[in-house]
């Protein structure tokens, strides 16, 4: 791809990695509408994926950077007594991040086929939305509570929703808030917990990279490091946004990007079967 298709593509990432539309599926998707000169096995690309995944982590971690030197610290001074809500969270963390992570090692290969079939996009996004149209049902009728109030069982829950996000079109982000809302919480908890989550996921899929991107990138490092730090910059704004959002928006906060998907899916489908 040439240089402002990567600007752009860096732009997509950085944005729907956090939204709950599936920055996969938009990445599928836009490219391919678009007519973009992207060959996803050239091996060029992987070292692009790494730098915008590497972007998206720290933008996760510098905006809940207290949230994350707290939880440190909680959990090295508390371990494994109770009593410290910080360290408490840590290991509600680690139980939704542990069987999550594995499952992508898992089934990540397996499913890379799927990345290169815009139906089984279409297919797949319009499912998430009716997936985030079930979640606003679902905060209808679950009492709400807050975080410190979620189970072990809970968490490792809603982590095996970020497995939904091998399957292009699913939201890593909108399972993981679903799950959330299903297990009571409110939409800000639901939201601040499905960052965190998300957060060491997003980081070691770039980190387990960085060795092919020392190989692979040659002379592409100015490039590839501004396509990191746009990516990483669009997804501070995201975040920024979508938690002020889910703050002051507690009826239907899911509808608005359930209907987008749903809409989205179908009529990509129907022009491209029409």
């Amino acid at each position: 791809m040439n240089a402002i298709e990567a600007l752009l593509f860096a732009v997509i990432q950085g944005v729907s990695e956090l939204f709950p539309i599936s920055s996969l599926g938009h990445g599928v998707l836009i490219p391919d509408w678009l007519g973009w000169s992207i060959n996803r096995q050239s091996p060029d690309f992987l070292p692009f994926m790494v730098v915008l995944h590497l972007g998206t982590a720290s933008a996760l971690l510098l905006y809940f950077r207290r949230d994350w030197i707290a939880l440190f610290r909680g959990w090295l001074q508390a371990g494994f007594k109770a009593g410290n809500p910080q360290a408490r969270l840590m290991w509600l963390l680690i139980a939704g991040t542990v069987p999550a992570g594995l499952l992508g090692l898992l089934l990540e290969k397996q499913l890379r086929v799927l990345f290169s079939s815009a139906t089984a996009v279409l297919i797949f996004l319009a499912l998430n939305g009716l997936l985030l149209l079930l979640g606003d049902r679902l905060k209808k009728r679950a009492p709400s509570h807050e975080l410190e109030q979620l189970s072990v069982a809970g968490a490792i829950k809603i982590g095996l929703g970020q497995a939904l996000a091998l399957l292009p079109g699913f939201s890593r982000s909108g399972a993981t808030l679903v799950a959330g809302l299903a297990h009571g919480l409110d939409y800000a908890s639901s939201a601040r917990f499905s960052f965190l989550l998300a957060t060491p996921i997003i980081a070691a899929a770039g980190v387990l990279e960085v060795p092919k991107l020392t190989h692979h990138a040659h002379n592409q490092w100015g490039l590839l490091l501004i396509c990191g730090l746009l990516s990483g910059a669009c997804a501070y704004a995201s975040t920024w946004f979508l938690m002020r959002y889910f703050k002051k928006t507690e009826i239907e906060s899911l509808r608005p990007f359930g209907y987008y998907c749903l809409l989205l899916g179908i009529g990509g489908l129907l022009i491209k079967w029409i």
